[in-house]
């Protein structure tokens, strides 16, 4: 799949908080365009307590698992 929109670059702080949360393989393993939405959202951010925000509702979601920006993602649903 090729993305019509501008190719985010992984901010250092996201990358670590991926690494330290132990969902980078989760994070790796969801389709591209996902992604690239993610790290959009949270690089829009104006304040740094929005950016925070926004960074654990990623974590968050990718240790649940089954979640997409809130909306449920059969896709990425994990096992019980």
């Amino acid at each position: 799949m090729t993305l019509t929109r501008a190719v985010q670059r992984m901010p250092a702080d996201v990358a670590k908080a991926l690494s330290a949360r132990g969902v980078r393989g989760d994070y790796d393993a969801r389709p591209a365009y996902q992604r690239n939405d993610y790290l959009a959202w949270i690089g829009r951010s104006k304040r740094p307590e929005t950016r925070a925000r926004r960074l654990e509702q990623l974590l968050s979601e990718l240790e649940k698992g089954g979640i997409y920006m809130g909306m449920k993602h059969a896709g990425s649903k994990k096992p019980r």
